[in-house]
């Protein structure tokens, strides 16, 4: 989701090279979806982009060409001379385009895309967990009239009330307006309340019941402040590119871990009666073009996958978050196939609603919906904010249109019926109809804050230029620490120390004492001289929220930027903790607060111990620092950091006779995720290197407990970090030209993604995935393989279908069109969206409706669904597993246990007609453990693998399916580092059929 409006932040207006968006909307909103170039999903851009330059030129047209002031002749045919040149030249540029797009039309996009048209919708209400809520929720939903149907569906506008996301309410029937608030590591534009380590952070814990404790705080804070949905986790970007500008949002491009860690977190947020959303469905992986001219093209990218790597990478997390109960998915900016994600019928029908058994609603990104019948006919349920295809527009793709799509049949009654049931559901499932836990606004509830000013009294509709309407806004409220819920804060510090990830340790340089005892001084005073270096270590000195959305790399990197940041109620930067925590009676602490190596040396050789700090930023990509927009440039430390380590190592202490330092530098680094070290790594000063990654505001406490030895550090790399950008492979780059009006990117490396792609290709990583060094030393042993008769038969049960679990039934009827007129002496705001038509003749039909292709086909339903998270028979457990972990240190510490499978080599594949041999990887992570162990103690350690985890997606059959011959099993501490490993014969058959 991106941004308040600009003149919210009191930024300047976007500039030349960053044009802002151009809406796609014609005058007249009675034709929205009949001029609507993008309303057949399986039309790809010809249309659009003959629209979208109609749409330039015109434009650009009263821009350049509109009437002149009074002036001079002379200067007017000068002004005259100038604007038709740059007329000119953005014709020529654009016509440049466009030919780029021709080709990749004619090259790889036919003209109704590539993505399998997938109809009807599938109904909710086919889970026996959700039955008793959907019964409810058709017991409510059948008093609606349409426009109370049509009001729940549609947001009322960017900033139209206190929520990033607010849907319209039907105040008769006590269901009130729903608040949808941003997200994956907090509550952005809240008061009081948590500055939670980022998504990265959490999922290099490796601590599952940090997961969960991170997703309930996250929950309780969100339904004490009134908010019924909250807008996170996220698992899309996955993190295919590293150099991807959300990837930290996220959890890690391994689609286990990714799908552990956004399950958790989700049955931590519901169980706090809050709605979670997974987020973004799907291939949204870069921020460069991820949607329509917020980079200049008329069309945002399409990311083109194939269907196993879909099945097997991408989907896969999605699929763990709806075995969850996930209240609702997210659909992204972006287009999958040539067919925008949020009108994708194969994805959302096909994909998430009868494949993988979605019982909630699917709601767009913020202005992700780009048609109106179209996109609701392929399965979106919710439009957000509700604006239509240009920013805060109050043109509305659905509101009062899609009561009209009702009203002339060009959308069923059964498909809105659907639509209002599953949100209904999601609410019942919830339990937010308990007054005791959500009281209505009459009593006070609804959301207590604003996400738009600061002060007490404010706007209710701010959004709207005609509003008069004021009252109070915010009131305040304290969530952090709660009898409810706990200290949040000390969660917090947790949490971030637990991401911490010791990758170098030289010596053992680490833990380091608060006092001189223990470390040599030359200082003839005995005081310990201790140097932190750089910006990183210290607070932004415009404070710690200068930069809205945290929009900036100044001072230490806490989170990233975007919508998914959230303001700080404090930070405790490293260096005011490292203060705190020192010995002043026998550490003399120098602070160097710049990147700056200039006369950086002598400072660092006056030291017995360095301290660095540096960092790697990004974010969303609505907003950009310095050159970095949104995705990083590269996966280098930025700002220098490279340059400041080198100098500050080569010098700390002075050098010897041999040229080499005399004391030692320690470096930390706080990143968004991969971030290549390899200029300073080697160094011989370089003694410990730890990788913070996003704190959030207990940054300076946790590295403490680690620094000093109060928590044996216990994190391990979610990522896979490389010893140059290359390594991640040719297809692993940001596309940061447009290659066509409809930019194409291809997954072409399939399954190969981070620790994948180096195994394939046997590269040697600088630290693999999983990898993270602790203060002790574990041992595993005696690795026992017990599997069960499931892994005999290589289909999963055929899919069940029970009379006992059906779709509630609603009227499908079409109502009397004179119930949705405008009440006669209701005031409108304007830009405000309602669900009301002007008069009853904008309602009749108007010629035949041009349904999407394949529509008029009735899709079977897949054997692979079945339940939430597709068939049930997936997660039957399929082997069994045993070992024994010791620690054979000196201090307790709690090790990450991980399980790898390789599938049998052996299996074959048919492509193109042939018989090959099946394109596997060379292991995969599929379970894990974090076990703490005191020291000289031993533990049993238990894993079961379902069906699944044992099973390939095999395209031809549509079905996961046991492959035949041996299946490799082994433990370790890392993707690189395995200590135990076994095997057993599967007889599945490999897909044959």
């Amino acid at each position: 989701m991106p941004l308040k409006p600009l003149e919210a932040y009191e930024l300047d207006r976007p500039s030349s090279d960053h044009p802002p968006r151009h809406s796609l909307d014609s005058d007249d909103s009675h034709a929205v979806d009949e001029l609507d170039p993008l309303r057949d999903s399986k039309r790809p851009y010809r249309d659009n982009a003959s629209h979208s330059l109609r749409s330039i030129f015109h434009s650009e047209k009263h821009a350049l060409l509109g009437s002149p002031p009074r002036r001079s002749s002379r200067r007017w045919s000068r002004l005259r001379f100038c604007c038709l040149l740059l007329f000119l030249f953005v014709v020529t540029i654009f016509l440049l385009l466009s030919a780029g797009g021709l080709w990749v039309y004619k090259a790889g996009a036919s003209y109704d895309g590539e993505s399998e048209p997938w109809y009807p919708s599938p109904r909710g209400g086919t889970v026996q967990l959700w039955s008793r809520s959907y019964r409810r929720a058709a017991e409510l939903v059948g008093q609606m009239t349409l426009v109370e149907k049509v009001n729940i569906t549609t947001g009322t506008g960017w900033s139209m009330g206190m929520c990033v996301g607010n849907t319209g309410p039907v105040d008769r029937l006590g269901f009130p307006s729903l608040c949808l608030q941003d997200g994956p590591l907090g509550l952005r534009f809240v008061d009081n309340a948590t500055a939670l380590p980022a998504g990265i952070t959490i999922a290099a814990s490796w601590n599952k019941q940090l997961m969960y404790d991170r997703g309930r705080a996250q929950g309780l804070e969100a339904r004490l402040k009134g908010i019924n949905v909250i807008l996170g986790p996220s698992v899309g970007p996955l993190g295919r590119l590293p150099a991807g500008g959300r990837n930290w949002e996220g959890f890690s491009p391994d689609p286990v871990l990714a799908g552990i860690a956004a399950a958790r977190t989700i049955h931590g947020i519901q169980s706090q009666s809050v709605m979670a959303t997974i987020k973004h469905f799907i291939g949204n992986e870069q921020e460069h073009f991820r949607q329509s001219w917020e980079w200049g093209t008329p069309n945002a990218l399409s990311s083109n996958i194939d269907d196993r790597t879909l099945h097997e990478l991408y989907a896969w997390p999605f699929a763990e978050a709806i075995r969850a109960g996930v209240a609702s998915v997210m659909c992204s900016y972006n287009q999958v196939n040539n067919s925008y994600a949020c009108q994708n019928s194969k994805l959302m029908n096909g994909v998430l609603k009868d494949e993988l058994g979605f019982q909630g609603f699917v709601q767009s990104d913020w202005l992700a919906q780009r048609s109106g019948v179209a996109s609701a006919l392929a399965g979106l349920d919710m439009s957000m904010p509700g604006d239509g295809l240009g920013w805060q527009d109050g043109k509305s793709l659905w509101g009062s249109e899609l009561t009209k799509a009702v009203l002339n049949s060009s959308v069923p009654v059964e498909r809105l019926n659907d639509m209002v049931l599953r949100i209904v559901a999601a609410w019942y499932q919830h339990g937010q109809d308990d007054d005791r836990r959500w009281p209505n606004s009459t009593l006070g509830g609804g959301p207590n804050f604003s996400s738009w000013t600061n002060d007490e009294i404010g706007d209710l509709h701010p959004g709207s230029p005609d509003s008069k309407d004021t009252g109070i806004v915010n009131k305040f409220v304290p969530v952090r620490q709660t009898a409810e819920g706990g200290n949040h804060d000390a969660l917090a510090r947790r949490i971030a120390t637990e991401g911490i990830v010791l990758v170098k340790n030289e010596g053992g340089i680490l833990p380091i004492p608060r006092s001189a005892n223990g470390l040599a001084t030359k200082a003839k005073d005995g005081k310990l001289r201790i140097g932190i270096f750089g910006e990183d270590a210290y607070p932004n000195p415009k404070g710690n929220n200068a930069c809205p959305d945290r929009g900036c790399n100044d001072g230490t990197l806490a989170m990233g930027w975007g919508s998914g940041a959230v303001e700080l109620p404090y930070l405790v930067s490293p260096a005011e903790a490292l203060h705190r925590e020192f010995d002043n009676a026998t550490v003399q602490v120098t602070d160097w607060k710049t990147n700056s190596v200039r006369k950086v040396d002598g400072t660092a050789a006056a030291q017995d111990l360095c301290l660095v700090f540096i960092n790697s930023d990004a974010g969303e990509g609505f907003i950009r620092w310095k050159t970095v927009m949104g995705d990083r440039n590269d996966l280098l430390p930025q700002k220098g950091g490279d340059e400041l380590v080198k100098e500050v190592a080569a010098n700390c202490g002075g050098r010897n006779e041999d040229g080499n330092p005399v004391s030692d530098t320690i470096v930390v680094l706080h990143t968004v995720g991969p971030t290549v070290l390899e200029r300073w790594i080697d160094l011989p000063g370089v003694m410990g290197v730890l990788i913070a990654h996003l704190p959030g505001e207990e940054s300076g406490n946790a590295l403490t407990d680690v620094l000093f030895g109060d928590y044996n550090p216990s994190g391990h790399l979610p990522y896979t970090i490389g010893k140059s950008e290359d390594d991640y492979g040719p297809d692993s780059k940001i596309l940061k030209y447009p290659n066509g009006v409809t930019p194409q990117q291809n997954f072409t490396e399939g399954l190969y993604v981070d620790y994948r792609f180096f195994d394939k290709h046997n590269i040697t990583p600088r630290y693999e995935f999983g990898y993270g060094l602790s203060y002790t030393t574990f041992k595993l042993s005696g690795l026992f393989i017990h599997p069960l008769s499931i892994v005999n038969t290589s289909l999963p049960a055929p899919r069940s279908y029970s009379d006992d679990v059906v779709p509630p039934h609603m009227d499908p009827r079409i109502p009397d069109p004179e119930a949705a007129v405008w009440p006669k002496g209701m005031r409108r705001l304007a830009k405000y969206i309602y669900p009301y038509i002007d008069d009853v003749e904008s309602a009749k039909p108007n010629g035949r409706y041009d349904y999407p292709k394949g529509y008029d086909h009735y899709h079977k339903s897949t054997e692979a669904g079945g339940g939430e998270g597709g068939n049930p028979d997936l997660f039957t457990t399929a082997v069994s597993l045993q070992l024994s972990l010791t620690n054979t240190g000196n201090m307790v510490g709690e090790a990450v246990v991980q399980i790898y499978v390789s599938l049998p080599s052996t299996t074959t594949d048919i492509i193109s007609n042939q018989t090959v041999a099946l394109d596997t990887p060379v292991r995969q992570l599929r379970a894990f453990e974090k076990v703490l162990v005191e020291s000289g103690s031993r533990s049993q350690v238990r894993f079961s693998l379902s069906r699944k985890d044992v099973s390939y997606w095999d395209v031809r059959v549509q079905n996961w399916v046991v492959p035949t011959g041996e299946l490799r099993v082994c433990a370790g501490f890392s993707s690189r580092d395995v200590r135990q490993c076994g095997g057993f014969e599967l007889i599945g058959g490999g897909g044959r059929s």
